[in-house]
């Protein structure tokens, strides 16, 4: 299962708060285009993989002349790019269609399309029965939008939901939008062979493929060249990479391409995301160790703390084998962050499971975590195989004491942070006052400082930290 933003219904309050879903939008300069052109304007929901397809959407967009947009009333084509891992994010979805189709009422002409996983599950109820869109493109067809374009423009309905077993879009080079020019996404790979019981994600993302290692390494190394400072590896289970080169029957695994992404530059930060507990090996773990410059984080999603769920959630792994991990991960990386996924009220799961899964965040430590109520998805092993039994108001209820558990451990997380100096990689304006840099540490960890002279988004800095809260380290920068 990718990692989500779950509405705040599905999972209370997580201890790392992300929007739900977010415009996108390139730099100043390029959005309003020239005067003629055709705009579109682009919304995302979901996980970093959904964020990342949209820079690959508004790539071959722009290719057929239509340029971005931040005024949607403007746009000639509004775009959702959709999640279809949580319920509530199909109900949004649904919302903000009926908006759009607002907006095409004052400007007859305007196209509407639904992107992403919601596309491929949901196709014949969007375009048919409730008729709010006039596009329907699965993530393994954005090749084909100007093509469908074209036919909406003409009055039929576009539509290609096909996945592909080879589609890895390694030849696009992504319209970064709504960049702050200093941290950048590369998916790495597409799909997931996992077949986790509880996710749709094989169904709607397909089987899982590669990419091209040299043009991993060509991408990273443009963004570097074009002045950002930090890179995330995206896929659905990126310890599984694994890419063979048709040239010479060479092979590179997911350690090696970390080594070689992270040998592009010394300045230059890599992150990933999401590992899995079955894959993440010894070698993966060594490399991160030997490169300061990748970020000693791993997010590695547990979700459930009992092994008979996660026998029936089909993770491959049972409790001892995810702690023998996070052992491990400990002793090659003392100075390593952990954080995790986490479901309440998985089919059948009992109040001693669910102690189980609170015992496993004081056990790992987890720096933060994205904590969710289990949410039945049509066409998934669980929902043809278990009864969703466990009554609401007791997910509930277990999700605010998995979220509550969570948020003591975070707080001593970072207290311990306390009196400690971090190399933080500055991103932009602190959210609450333009007075201050916020920016990470290499644990990813976000850090609050005043500003100083002669600093910019982009810079390494050293901070010292003064306090803490259970989400934020604040401090100041040494002199």
């Amino acid at each position: 299962m990718y990692n989500n933003n779950p509405t705040l219904e599905d999972r209370g309050k997580t201890i790392d708060e992300s929007k739900q879903g977010a415009a996108f939008f390139p730099e100043e300069s390029a959005v309003l285009g020239t005067e003629g052109s055709r705009h579109f304007y682009i919304e995302s929901y979901g996980c970093q993989m959904n964020f990342s397809d949209s820079e690959i959407v508004a790539s071959i967009l722009d290719g057929v002349g239509y340029k971005p947009t931040k005024n949607m009333e403007a746009a000639d084509l509004i775009l959702i790019n959709t999640c279809s891992i949580r319920e509530k994010a199909e109900y949004n979805v649904r919302q903000r269609l009926r908006v759009y189709n607002k907006v095409k009422d004052q400007k007859p002409g305007t196209l509407i399309g639904v992107l992403g996983c919601m596309a491929e599950r949901l196709k014949e109820k969007f375009l048919q029965q409730e008729k709010l869109v006039d596009l329907v493109v699965g993530p393994d067809a954005y090749r084909d939008l100007p093509k469908l374009v074209a036919s909406a423009e003409e009055g039929e309905k576009g539509l290609n939901v096909l996945l592909s077993r080879e589609e890895t879009y390694a030849d696009i080079n992504p319209l970064r939008l709504n960049s702050n020019g200093v941290t950048g996404f590369i998916s790495i790979m597409r799909g997931c062979d996992n077949m986790c019981s509880f996710c749709v994600v094989p169904f709607t993302r397909g089987r899982e493929r590669s990419r091209n290692a040299f043009t991993i390494l060509a991408e990273a190394t443009d963004l570097f060249d074009r002045g950002y400072k930090e890179v995330t590896l995206l896929g659905q289970n990126v310890d599984s990479y694994h890419w063979k080169n048709p040239e010479n029957d060479g092979e590179v695994n997911f350690a090696q391409l970390l080594e070689m992404v992270a040998k592009v530059h010394p300045d230059l930060r890599v992150r990933f995301s999401t590992s899995h507990p079955k894959d993440i090996t010894d070698e993966v773990i060594e490399t991160i160790a030997s490169f300061e410059n990748i970020c000693k984080y791993i997010h590695l999603p547990v979700q459930s703390g009992n092994s008979r769920i996660l026998k029936l959630m089909n993770r491959t792994y049972d409790r001892e084998w995810y702690m023998e991990r996070v052992k491990r991960i400990y002793e090659i990386m003392p100075d390593c962050a952990i954080s995790s996924d986490m479901i309440s009220g998985f089919c059948t799961e009992t109040e001693e499971e669910h102690q189980d899964t609170i015992s496993m965040i004081d056990f790992a430590k987890y720096s933060m975590s994205y904590m969710f109520t289990y949410s039945e998805r049509p066409g998934t092993l669980a929902a043809r195989k278990y009864e969703d039994d466990i009554p609401r108001e007791v997910k509930k209820r277990r999700l605010q004491e998995i979220i509550d558990r969570q948020a003591e451990v975070s707080m001593e997380h970072n207290k311990k942070d306390i009196g400690k100096t971090f190399k933080v990689l500055i991103e932009g304006d602190s959210k609450k006052s333009d007075q201050d840099w916020r920016g990470r540490n290499s644990q990813n960890k976000m850090i609050i400082f005043p500003k100083s002279e002669n600093q910019k988004p982009g810079d390494y800095v050293f901070v010292k930290v003064n306090k803490a809260t259970s989400a934020t380290l604040i401090g100041e920068m040494e002199k």
